[in-house]
């Protein structure tokens, strides 16, 4: 299943989020909250960080001092979590200020796996998306220059 759509929620005061209903399934075994590269959490499947891991990070050697940095970034900003019987997950307090997450939240899907952003941070984000969607999508069609 591809993540879809874009979900209204919010942080609760126990740092607790609702996964969108229709994803439940797919992330009932160990998912995984992590940093991404934007400032939002990222939330996946364990075999999908995994994933992402063997083979975006691991290939590289860990002599390279990038590799090192980068394999350090995405390890120790992720953390494991269960779904509860409500739908939630809890977000640990360190991930959850690193996006900036205090109240309502937009849970974006983004294929194969969900973006977690402060809301009012995702609606600037996808004002300059829509913005650029024309030349970003012509730059990767490969027709740009």
């Amino acid at each position: 299943m591809a993540f879809r759509g874009q979900y209204e929620h919010s942080l609760d005061s126990k740092d607790r989020l609702t996964v969108p209903a229709r994803f439940r399934d797919e992330l009932t075994d160990r998912p995984v909250v992590v940093k991404g590269p934007d400032t939002c959490l990222w939330l996946m499947p364990e075999k999908a960080f995994d994933g992402l891991s063997d083979q975006y990070i691991e290939p590289h050697s860990p002599f390279s001092n990038n590799a090192r940095k980068l394999r350090r970034l995405f390890n120790s900003g992720a953390s494991e979590c269960e779904i509860d019987s409500a739908g939630r997950i809890r977000i640990p307090r360190h991930l959850a200020d690193s996006a900036g997450l205090d109240g309502s939240c937009a849970v974006i899907g983004a294929g194969t796996y969900l973006e977690i952003w402060n809301a009012a941070s995702w609606q600037t984000e996808n004002e300059k998306l829509q913005a650029e969607f024309g030349a970003i999508a012509e730059g990767m069609s490969g027709a740009g220059e």
